[in-house]
């Protein structure tokens, strides 16, 4: 089903408001709890979310030394999340103890292993950022390759990437490997900060398995019918 690639972030600042969102779309089968949301409200609507049987997205994009990466992967994966993203540029250390790590909190838990999915550059980000203010010296496609190809290297499940990019790392990476991409703005909809973008049926065709589509939907006056706009446009 198309809407089974639509995953839909709780980018609300309180759990009342992400539980008033949930509800309000009862068809999302997929949510996404990022820095905001479980920083207010902790593990508690991850809690919520597994008691109504919807997947999880877990976006904190880990980023630190190899071990407390490690140590946060192990955390998370007890919760039954789906997803779990974490930056590449942490390095292949890394990304190898975060996956082992996810596996062995998973398997405490009772619960299937997430698919850890690492962060290649974030889409606010563009070419001039890259160059000027990161001072990274590749073109944006070739830099966003080597974070994909590292984190396959590093036996994690997939990657977030831009949808500009994705087709390029779908050549390169095989089918198997999983691409989920934000920035992904309907064309009726404002692109707001995100640089790099695509319409969703423009994502899914360039090689995306997965979409995040949030303020296109969650800040409209009518969410639902926003959703089922972007479900026809995909189907």
């Amino acid at each position: 089903m198309s809407l089974d690639k639509i995953i839909v972030p709780l980018d609300v600042p309180t759990q009342e408001e992400a539980i008033a969102l949930v509800e309000k779309l009862p068809q999302v089968t997929f949510w996404k709890v990022g820095l905001e949301l479980f920083v207010s409200c902790g593990p508690e609507i991850l809690t919520f979310l597994k008691a109504q049987q919807k997947r999880i997205f877990l976006d904190l994009k880990f980023h630190d030394i190899p071990n407390t990466v490690a140590g946060a992967c192990r955390s998370a994966s007890r919760y039954g999340v789906d997803l779990i993203t974490v930056h590449a540029t942490a390095g292949k250390t890394a990304l190898k103890a975060a996956q082992k790590a996810a596996e062995e909190g998973a398997n405490e838990a009772g619960y299937p292993t997430p698919k850890l999915i690492a962060i290649t550059l974030l889409t606010s980000l563009n070419s001039r950022d890259l160059a000027f203010d990161l001072k990274v010296p590749l073109e944006l496609p070739e830099y966003t390759l080597n974070m994909a190809l590292l984190a396959q290297e590093s036996g994690l499940a997939g990657a977030v990437c831009s949808p500009l990019e994705v087709s390029q790392l779908r050549q390169t990476c095989g089918n198997e490997f999983l691409f989920v991409c934000p920035g992904v703005r309907p064309a009726w909809s404002e692109r707001g900060d995100q640089q790099r973008t695509f319409t969703p049926a423009q994502a899914l065709k360039a090689g995306a398995d997965y979409l995040v589509i949030g303020r296109p939907i969650t800040a409209s006056d009518d969410p639902t019918t926003a959703l089922q706009r972007i479900v026809e446009e995909i189907s």
